[in-house]
């Protein structure tokens, strides 16, 4: 339960500001069609953490034990400075749902946005360090849409409101944590 739980919280916290966040409340604004963005949403992260939960899965199981903790630590530690800096959204990103309609446009975009993301590479990692990917991946798509979803509702009136430093700095002090709990050894017991 620990893998659903800790992913689902990172992921919530770490998508706020992020460009895929700032995606939603773009699409959301300029479609006026929350039903069809939150299912492109939905399916676009299962499929992007899908192949990132796997590709975690997959290191664990190619990487000895002693490197593989070093290298997780080591990646959420630099997953909590990247947390800090802020995202922007590329226009070309929102320039696709004009071909592919919403649900189609939401997508395409959330999928590429979401290749090489903060969100996916810590989904890799907790893959990796949980040895659970299912979870993490169920865990992560969740965190995903407690982001989002709000987002495609609320807009930008939601987004004024929120302390994006504050949520920011809270998600890089679990990135942080993590990685150091991963350096001392937790884990170990899992063999990592």
């Amino acid at each position: 339960m620990e893998p659903l739980l800790v992913s689902t919280g990172v992921v919530a916290l770490a998508e706020i500001g992020d460009k895929t966040q700032l995606l939603a409340f773009i699409l959301a604004a300029r479609f006026k069609k929350p039903l069809p963005i939150i299912l492109g949403i939905l399916l676009a992260t299962i499929v992007n953490h899908g192949l990132a939960g796997a590709l975690g899965a997959w290191i664990t199981s190619t990487i000895s034990p002693g490197v593989l903790r070093w290298v997780l630590g080591l990646l959420f530690i630099g997953m909590a400075i990247w947390t800090m800096i802020p995202d922007k959204i590329e226009e070309e990103e929102t320039q696709i749902a004009n071909r592919f309609g919403v649900f189609g446009a939401t997508l395409v975009t959330f999928f590429l946005a979401e290749m090489g993301d903060k969100t996916q590479i810590a989904t890799v990692a907790m893959a990796a360090h949980y040895t659970a990917p299912i979870l993490v991946v169920l865990g992560t798509t969740l965190g995903m849409l407690i982001a989002d979803v709000p987002a495609v509702f609320a807009g930008d009136k939601l987004a004024s409101k929120i302390p994006m430093k504050l949520v920011h700095s809270i998600a890089a002090a679990v990135f942080a944590g993590l990685g150091i709990a991963t350096l001392l050894g937790a884990g170990a017991k899992l063999g990592l």
